[in-house]
Parts: C-alpha cells; sequence; structure tokens
C-alpha cells in the first residue's frame, strides 16, 4: 500500500494516482486529507502538497490536478537523471519536476481539445504536439516517470516495493478493403478495368482478370497467411473491419457480400474482431452511424462488438471517446499518430480515458500504439530495413518501460507487392521479435 497526502482529493487527483500506482505499477494506493494520519502511517507515502514535516517524500504540487477546464497551461522542460518532465519544483522536492502533473497533462491530451492546427483530415498532426516539440515522441515518458517515482520511494524504504512489469506485445490488423479484385460488383470491377486499360496498366489488368477467374489469389488476401502466422499466439492479435457505407474515403466490399460476411465471422472464431468506424462515421456528430456500424459488425459475428478504432486514426476531443463509450465500446486501439511512429499520449500501458470536459474518469480503456505500416512506408518513406531498424527502436522502449507493444499494420501491407514489396518481412521480423521478448 502507498499512501499519499493531499491537502484536497479532487477526480484528477485520484485519476492521476490510480494510474501510476495501480494501473502501472500494480500496487494499492490511498490518498488522504488527514495529515495527523499521514505522519503516524508507517507506509511507504508521498506528501503531495505545499506543508513539508518529516522525511517523506515531499513534493509541491503544480495547480494543475487541482483545477478544471481545457486551457493548456505554460510549461517548460525540466531535465533530471537525463529524463525529461514539466512544471519544475523547488530543492526540497524529490524530483526537480512534478511527474503527477506531468503525467496527467500528456495522458489526458488536454492539446488537443482547443488544439487550432488540424490536418486535411481533421486530425491533430503529431509536430503540433507538446511531446514532438521536444523531441519526446519516441519516449513513453510517463512510464519512465513513473519509474523515478518508484525508484525514489524503494530508495527511501531500503527494500523493493513493487515488482517489474514485463513485456507484452499485440499486432493489429485493419482490413479496410478485405480484397484487391474480389466481390467489388459489377459496376465496380468494370470502372476499374477500364480504369487500368485507359492507363496503359497491362500488367495490373492481367492480375485482376487472373485474380477475377480464378487463377490468381488476391493479392490483399492474406487470412490464410495471419492465421498461420499467429497459431499459438492468438492473443497477440486483433482484427479491426470497415462496415461503412461505400465513400470517397470508406472504399471497403459491401458489409452484406456473403464472402465478406464469411471472413469476418471466421476471424473472429479464431481471433478477435473488433469495429473499425468508419471516415463518415467519425465525422457524426450525431453517433447515429457509429451505432449502425457497431450493429452490423454484432449481427455477422452473433456476439456484443466492444472494441475498436477509428478509420483514418480520426481522434476528436472529447467527441470520439464518448461516442465509443455512449454506443457500449469499452477498449479503443486508436491512439497514436498517422504520420509519425511514437507515444502519442506518452505511455505504453492501457489506460482510462479522463474526459476533461466533464472532470470524470470514464469505463473506455484506451490501448495505445506505437506504430502503423503507413506511417513507415508513406509519410517517412522507409525502406523495409530502415523500418526494422525503427520499430526494433520502439520496442527496446517498450520492452525498458514493461509495457505494451501495439502495432497497426492492413492487409493490403502484407501483400509484398508494388509499393509494399518486402514489408512483409518486416512484419514478420517484429513479430518474431516479439514474441520472443514476450518470453523472456
Amino acid at each position: 500500500m502507498i499512501l499519499v497526502y493531499a491537502d484536497e482529493k479532487t477526480p484528477r487527483l485520484e485519476y492521476t494516482v490510480r494510474l501510476i500506482f495501480q494501473q502501472i505499477l500494480g500496487s494499492e494506493v490511498e490518498i488522504t486529507t488527514d495529515f495527523q494520519r499521514f505522519e503516524l502511517a508507517r507506509l511507504p507515502k508521498i506528501n503531495y502538497s505545499d506543508k513539508q514535516s518529516g522525511d517523506e517524500l515531499f513534493l509541491p504540487p503544480a495547480p494543475l490536478l487541482f483545477s478544471t477546464g481545457t486551457a493548456m497551461p505554460a510549461v517548460s522542460p525540466i531535465i533530471s537523471d537525463g529524463e525529461t518532465g514539466f512544471f519544475g519544483t523547488p530543492p526540497e522536492a524529490f524530483l526537480p519536476f512534478d511527474p503527477f502533473a506531468s503525467a496527467f497533462l500528456i495522458i489526458s491530451r488536454m492539446e488537443e481539445y482547443t488544439a487550432p492546427v488540424k490536418d486535411q483530415h481533421g486530425r491533430f498532426p503529431a509536430a503540433e504536439s507538446l511531446l514532438s516539440k521536444h523531441h519526446l515522441l519516441e519516449k513513453a515518458v510517463v512510464n519512465r516517470w513513473v519509474r523515478m517515482i518508484a525508484d525514489k520511494l524503494e530508495e527511501r524504504v531500503g527494500h523493493p516495493i513493487f515488482k517489474p512489469r514485463g513485456f507484452t506485445f499485440l499486432s493489429t490488423i485493419d482490413v479496410d478493403n478485405a480484397w484487391a479484385y474480389r466481390n467489388k460488383g459489377l459496376l465496380r470491377t468494370t470502372a476499374s478495368l477500364a480504369g487500368k486499360l485507359f492507363r496503359g496498366d497491362f500488367p495490373a489488368m492481367k492480375e485482376h482478370a487472373g485474380v477475377l477467374a480464378g487463377k490468381i489469389k488476391d493479392p490483399y488476401d492474406n487470412y490464410g497467411y495471419l492465421c498461420e502466422s499467429f497459431r499459438g499466439q492468438e492473443e497477440k492479435i486483433r482484427f479491426f473491419f470497415l462496415l461503412g457505407d461505400l465513400a470517397r474515403y470508406d472504399r471497403q466490399v459491401s458489409w452484406k457480400n456473403s464472402g465478406f460476411r464469411g471472413v469476418v465471422r471466421d476471424i473472429n472464431r479464431r481471433f478477435r474482431a473488433g469495429l473499425h468506424p468508419s471516415y463518415a462515421a467519425s465525422s457524426d456528430p450525431s453517433g447515429s452511424l457509429l451505432r449502425l456500424e457497431k450493429v452490423r459488425l454484432e449481427r455477422i459475428t452473433g456476439e456484443p462488438a466492444f472494441a475498436s478504432r477509428f478509420h483514418f486514426l480520426r481522434l476528436r476531443f472529447p467527441e470520439s471517446y464518448r461516442q465509443l463509450a455512449e454506443t457500449g465500446i469499452t477498449d479503443d486501439f486508436s491512439m497514436g499518430y498517422p504520420d509519425q511512429p511514437g507515444f502519442r499520449s506518452g505511455i505504453c500501458t492501457p489506460y482510462y480515458h479522463y474526459d476533461l470536459s466533464q472532470e470524470q474518469t470514464t469505463r473506455l480503456l484506451i490501448h495505445p500504439f506505437q506504430v502503423m505500416d503507413v506511417t513507415l512506408k508513406q509519410y517517412l518513406g522507409l525502406t523495409p530495413e530502415e523500418a526494422i531498424e525503427k520499430i526494433k527502436s520502439l520496442m527496446e522502449e517498450v520492452r525498458y518501460c514493461g509495457g505494451t507493444f501495439c502495432s497497426i499494420w492492413h492487409n493490403e501491407s502484407l501483400s509484398d507487392k508494388g509499393t509494399w514489396k518486402g514489408y512483409r518481412r518486416v512484419f514478420e521480423i517484429m513479430n518474431e521479435t516479439g514474441f520472443r521478448y514476450g518470453n523472456t
């Protein structure tokens, strides 16, 4: 048990303390506002107030956890023992910055609530983030700050308190388009073939015709390969299926198609299938499209749908997470940037979303990811060899912090053809490394 004293117990403080000690360090924790009880307690303890008494760990707090609202505070980086935090503290504090306030600032995504800059899809760009501006995007800073707190507590009591956190691994597959050529309907198929003919792209036309004739396997049909790759490791992969209606950015096979429904059912029997809310659904303020697509998935699988990841990673704060919770989604996997790898919320541990506009902890569990195939290939233009090195670097950071390494791939990127040539091997090396780390 860890005891934390504060002059006031606020929702933000309770959320942050539980995140640090229960969810990351795996320890029981209690906040008390009774200073006499705190002084007499013979427990590992932290005094998070402005009044110092004995030789406990003392940390005068920044105002953030005792305030409300979504306005970003002014912050400056503070460096200590090679780690960078925010909200400086006086010399008598056990750390030169406030790790509680720093963690809440980054985890809550406060900077995204009123961010003035968005990309063409209405997304918050990585370059505008506080972590990117201070060159911290590829560090799990929250986990590192928690480690600093744990080290100081164990140093004070003179023996280990917390069990080391192990490395876990998860690959996720977004199925934006179940097939490249199959099951597209007569109109779409005719238009696609005509387009290839007009461009003079005869190799693609030949491949398309070969797939339709049953002589060539559809290049996006990698489901058997994935099933075999994760045989005996089924818990280490998840699938997310796009079930919206046909639109500019939602180009999937119809959810009514019997072949597509069969794929979804088969995958769900072997692994775990989640919802990939469409581009249109992420723009719908009513949430009706999100509810409709969730019902479609549940009709196909015959089971309740609890997990999601937004198509194009279109997160809007606080609307997106609020709609998911209202729809019955309990786990979301959208927390990461499309244009840069790294730790968007500074953490590699699943955590509960805190709604700043309502000042409360929600039941929606956020599973952050660190890297996506499209980021590596299309945004950064990395070769397969460079992509492998980037993935290994991020994986080592997660391993050091004792968290979950999560990646996003697409069934088309595993085709090992065209612009994706060589990336199937990237996927395989990543999985081999993740399986090995997870077993040590």
